[in-house]
């Protein structure tokens, strides 16, 4: 059963992912082609909910997705099972999240 619920979190996080992939590389390319500074583009991003709720999504939703993914990698070609396996995904979840969140906080928070 668990096995299944995280096949589902994974998928679901993956569809959310798919518009926030491409929407950041839009804002990429848009950025890169009008030659804005880091100053302008801090200057766009500091102080937008918009942002800060795009860039937050974006990251809860890999770190949900990366997790998954990596436990399936460590039971396949590690072998690891039971606690161990559940432990490292919640620390890699959890570690993905904090780093995630400083570099969005540190780009949307004045």
């Amino acid at each position: 059963m668990l096995d299944l619920r995280l096949y589902v979190a994974q998928r679901l996080s993956a569809l959310v992912m798919v518009p926030l992939v491409l929407g950041h590389i839009a804002v990429m390319i848009y950025a890169i082609q009008g030659g804005l500074s880091t100053a302008e583009i801090l200057g766009r991003t500091q102080g937008s909910l918009l942002w800060f709720l795009f860039y937050g999504t974006f990251v809860i939703a890999v770190s949900v997705h990366a997790a998954i993914g990596l436990r399936v990698i460590a039971h396949e070609w590690g072998g690891l099972r039971g606690r161990v396996l559940d432990w490292l995904m919640w620390v890699v979840g959890a570690g993905l999240l904090t780093l995630g969140a400083r570099a969005v906080l540190a780009v949307t928070v004045p």
